[in-house]
């Protein structure tokens, strides 16, 4: 039946029964649209794609340096805390950011300013190690697995001061032999807890 006229019927319906009866539901049904009244023969997939816009692979976008260097100071002082675990952290997380962090900061930055415009690219932070080792965190390349930047805090027990955290870093300009200070932040005499200690 003709679209036109079924609602045509429709309407006569309930004009002639003042509302009171409902149509009969085969009136109301409409006719469902074939698929091809959406389909235009004239139009191929090359067509329509050269409308879309271009798929973008995401992670073929490269980082700006400076995208790259905030991601990396901001994964470099949340490792920093992991590290130190609530224990420690309490005790000495204002005068590391005060000291210690900023610090890091310029060493990161300087190196990322002056690395090589293809490596800076897939630099990544480690995570930190527990127990009583010193990795706070390492800076890699995830493509070659190598370390650039090692920063690490050592517990040392000086005679009648007490235990002090020594924070310091190694680069692998002379493959980490030699040991760059950061700063050093006095702890107690008793005693430190392992590092990523929690209560």
């Amino acid at each position: 039946m003709n679209k036109w006229l079924r609602k045509s019927l429709f309407i006569l319906f309930s004009i002639a029964t003042f509302g009171l009866v409902t149509p009969p539901a085969s009136l109301a049904i409409q006719d469902k649209p074939s698929e091809d009244s959406f389909s235009n023969p004239s139009i191929n997939d090359e067509q329509i794609e050269r409308f879309l816009p271009p798929k973008v692979d995401v992670e073929q976008i490269p980082f700006s340096k400076e995208q790259v260097l905030s991601n990396l100071l901001s994964e470099a002082e949340q490792k920093s805390y992991m590290k130190f675990g609530d224990k420690i952290s309490g005790a000495i997380e204002d005068e590391f950011k005060e000291v210690i962090y900023p610090k890091m900061q310029d060493i990161i930055t300087y190196y990322i300013n002056t690395e090589n415009d293809e490596l800076f690219q897939h630099l990544v932070v480690s995570k930190p190690s527990g127990g009583t080792s010193e990795k706070i965190f390492h800076i890699y390349n995830s493509q070659t697995g190598k370390d650039v930047l090692r920063f690490h805090v050592r517990r040392e027990n000086r005679p009648l001061d007490g235990y002090w955290f020594n924070f310091h870093y190694h680069t692998y300009h002379d493959s980490f032999q030699s040991h760059k200070d950061l700063g050093s932040i006095y702890w107690d005499k008793n005693t430190p807890p392992n590092w990523m200690s929690y209560h």
